[in-house]
């Protein structure tokens, strides 16, 4: 069917896209989100950044409408997903974490099934074009590979043309190639203007995607902003990650562990020292100098020190500065 005038199905045009107010819900006596707000500005992709129990996709599911709040509001496009969920359904393009697809219909019958669910919908020819899967449109669901499945649906989200679209972990479980493929189609979407708010665990694929950054843990907002201003929040370019096996036995003095600290904090352009299980880093935003320092130092202590490497600072070192676990470890 032909797409109707977008401007029928959208209340608000100008200021955010989406505003999250407060949202809270509650298993029992868990707090599985606990008064998240932050806003979406219209086309930009937005990302729920956090470790598996953070509360990104029970946050991503009360935006959508698929559950209900148990304290807050959130609107999208001047919608509000409670009281006005038949408007919002419109405007909207949902890619769960987990999408049951029927397996013994073919590509293009399932898109032209989920097509006609909604009133107006695109062509399903360059619809499947986009994903990479023109193709496939003759093969039955259970034949695609794990990376096709999961295009087929963000086409299956696509399928209304919505002004904004939900993504939650597409690339969980997908190979790097695959994983890459899907980079480039949300990349494809900002382009024509839509709006993405997409969840994930991989601090890189938020780096590479995300306009702006919602960091999240244990159902809080830790941080937002742009994944540059995140990282410059460290107040250092680079990282210098190192061991040192002669501290690490069990007879090691615990003033010998802090004296070493305090050797690495007065080293040249360090900013910020952190010792994580048996690994010291150093955030330092002079790395010639700090390593320069840190050889000399060593050597007139004795210091013996294996497996030094420099990296540019991350968004899991940010992470890691504000709750004190790696997004793998949390």
């Amino acid at each position: 069917m032909a797409k109707a005038d977008p401007m029928e199905a959208v209340k608000q045009t100008d200021g955010p896209v989406i505003q999250v107010q407060g949202l809270v819900k509650r298993y029992g006596e868990f707090t599985a989100v606990g008064g998240v707000s932050f806003e979406v500005r219209r086309g930009e992709v937005f990302g729920l950044l956090g470790p598996n129990g953070a509360g990104k996709t029970t946050t991503m599911e009360m935006m959508e409408g698929l559950r209900k709040p148990d304290g807050g509001v959130a609107r999208i496009a001047g919608y509000d997903t409670q009281t006005e969920l038949q408007h919002v359904k419109r405007v909207i393009g949902v890619q769960l974490q987990s999408t049951s697809l029927f397996d013994l219909l073919k590509v293009k019958e399932i898109v032209r099934m989920y097509a006609s669910f909604y009133p107006y919908s695109v062509p399903i020819n360059p619809l499947l074009k986009d994903m990479i899967l023109e193709e496939k449109k003759d093969d039955r669901v259970r034949n695609l590979s794990g990376g096709q499945k999961q295009r087929l649906a963000i086409a299956l989200a696509l399928v209304n043309d919505p002004e904004v679209v939900f993504l939650d972990e597409p690339t969980t479980g997908l190979d790097p190639q695959a994983r890459r493929t899907l980079w480039d189609i949300v990349l494809s979407l900002k382009a024509r203007g839509k709006t993405v708010v997409l969840s994930t665990h991989y601090m890189d694929e938020a780096h590479v995607l995300c306009d702006r950054i919602c960091l999240m843990d244990r159902g809080q907002v830790i941080a937002l902003d742009t994944p540059e201003r995140l990282v410059r929040s460290l107040q250092s370019e680079s990282a210098v990650e190192f061991r040192l096996p002669d501290l690490e036995t069990e007879s090691t003095a615990p003033e010998q562990r802090e004296a070493v600290l305090e050797v690495l904090r007065g080293l040249a352009g360090v900013k910020e020292v952190e010792q994580r299980v048996e690994v010291y880093v150093m955030y330092t935003d002079s790395l010639q100098q700090t390593l320069t320092d840190w050889v000399r130092r060593a050597e007139e202590r004795g210091y013996s020190f294996t497996d030094l490497h420099t990296r540019t600072a991350t968004l899991e070192d940010v992470f890691i500065h504000m709750t004190g676990r790696s997004l793998r470890e949390a």
